[in-house]
């Protein structure tokens, strides 16, 4: 990719920031209104990587006292269309036509969305899969979640 997009453009600009890394994430759940529910903390951003950080508490908590299946889910496509969004020219765009997820632990602490891929060429049109692995502060995969996007111009 030649340029970067406008939501690299703003995290570039803002994640040395003293608050901004704080200040991207909390407009991104503003702009993103369901993913804000979660209170993602983006802690890194490039096209095909990302990192997401999403505190537990009561919210996403279920009655088992671990974090919500859904919360995990919500992470994960967060994560995954981030590093992928980050990286699709401003005329393209990428919608989600499938999700999936496995759950390998209860998910109890601070977990970390950890997506890492090489992004489609510029022109791809089709469809494309992400993979983003959630881990506990122990380094352990919690959940697995894999989510694909139909990739083509903005109409």
């Amino acid at each position: 990719m030649s340029q970067p997009n406008q939501i690299l453009s703003k995290w570039r600009r803002l994640e040395k920031k003293p608050g901004g890394r704080f200040l991207f994430s909390l407009l991104m759940g503003r702009f993103v209104r369901y993913t804000g529910t979660i209170r993602p903390r983006i802690q890194e951003l490039a096209p095909g990587h990302a990192r997401i950080e999403m505190k537990d508490r009561p919210a996403v908590r279920n009655h088992l006292r671990s974090i919500h299946a859904i919360a995990l889910m919500n992470l994960g496509e967060a994560t995954g269309g981030l590093a992928l969004l980050a990286g699709l020219p401003d005329s393209r765009r990428g919608i989600v036509t499938q999700l999936s997820m496995q759950y390998l632990k209860k998910a109890r602490g601070t977990l970390t969305g950890r997506a890492d891929f090489a992004m489609p060429p510029d022109d791809f049109v089709g469809p494309f899969q992400t993979i983003t692995e959630l881990v506990d502060q122990a380094g352990d995969v919690v959940a697995r979640c894999t989510a694909e996007w139909t990739l083509g111009p903005k109409s």
